[in-house]
């Protein structure tokens, strides 16, 4: 029996923008995992168990578009003919702590952690590594987020802090061709670049409650973006600037500068129509509280928003947001 999880994720900055080529800024929330574990058994066949979601299906008869199916041939693509035939008596059973469609990488953690267990089970670890699981989750958030920043991957397949540029070439044609047409080319390099908190930050992470697949507020945001380039343009490079700017706040452990920098991202996300009524509350709630910054997590229009806070403020932020109609919330130290 093999065993392998993944964590987790909150997105501190650069949410959307990150689509576009601009930095993002994200951290494993280690606190909520998934888990994935290979058992033989007596069947022939990939058996698939999610029991969290009420699913179980063979492997051979799930569509191409069922996460766990497509975590499977996502490895699979990459096994030799011996290999692949070592793909049957199995029991493949996920588990998740995670909840779903709330912008904290659920689908993600459960492609990374089947991915990596797989592929400890069948001996190779050089698909087991950040990097390998990494790229192979990439492949399975394609077919449910159309064109995925590549940002939920990295994190909980390295397990760290990370300030991420994603590589163009791996966007939607349309994309670089309209940033290349609008003079948004010179964009950052990409870049995966782990650093160093400067000071343990106490963030607290709300969930509206509401269902928010990525899928569709990215849809909805590049359609607009398609009929309006130069006005998204400016507030992708907004999200950029303060991406950027949060990052030296995070290594210099300034966290007076960094929430400020979270409430104006939130405002550049309002103007993105991403943020909600929910989501609004929730943030004017942990403010009004005596939160350091607060903003949106994740998609928007639902799922988490996240606040920052000390450790003499943090219960109150804890039942401000309760009482705006947080159905949870979860507090984490990063750094």
């Amino acid at each position: 029996m093999i065993t392998a999880s993944a964590p987790g994720k909150v997105i501190l900055f650069g949410e959307h923008a990150v689509v576009y080529g601009q930095p993002a800024i994200a951290v494993p929330v280690p606190q909520v995992r998934a888990t994935a574990v290979i058992a033989a058994a007596p069947h022939a066949g990939v058996l698939l168990q999610a029991p969290d979601f009420g699913q179980s299906l063979w492997w051979h008869e799930s569509p191409a578009d069922h996460p766990l199916g497509a975590a499977v041939h996502a490895l699979a693509s990459q096994l030799t003919s011996p290999e692949r035939a070592q793909l049957t008596h199995l029991t493949i059973s996920v588990s998740s702590t995670i909840p779903v469609a709330s912008g904290l990488g659920s689908g993600a953690a459960i492609a990374a952690a089947l991915i990596r267990a797989l592929a400890l089970h069948l001996g190779r670890a050089d698909l087991a590594t950040p990097a390998a699981v990494s790229a192979l989750t990439y492949e399975v958030e394609r077919i449910h987020h159309g064109t995925p920043s590549g940002i939920d991957n990295t994190v909980v397949s390295y397990e760290q802090a990370v300030y991420f540029v994603r590589d163009l070439a791996t966007a939607a044609p349309d994309i670089w061709d309209r940033l290349h047409a609008t003079g948004m080319a010179d964009l950052p390099v990409p870049a995966l670049e782990p650093f160093a908190i400067g000071r343990p930050l106490t963030l607290l992470i709300g969930n509206t409650g509401l269902s928010a697949p990525t899928k569709e507020s990215v849809g909805d945001v590049r359609r607009q973006w398609l009929a309006d380039a130069p006005a998204f343009n400016a507030l992708f490079a907004a999200c950029g600037r303060i991406a950027q700017q949060a990052r030296h706040a995070l290594a210099a452990g300034d966290v007076a500068t960094l929430g400020r920098l979270m409430n104006e991202n939130h405002a550049v996300l309002q103007q993105l129509t991403v943020s909600s009524a929910e989501l609004d509350a929730l943030v004017q709630a942990a403010q009004a509280a005596g939160a350091l910054g607060a903003k949106l997590s994740g998609g928007g229009r639902g799922g988490n928003m996240i606040a920052l806070a000390t450790p003499t403020t943090a219960a109150s932020i804890h039942t401000a947001l309760l009482n705006a109609g947080a159905k949870h919330v979860l507090e984490m130290v990063v750094g």
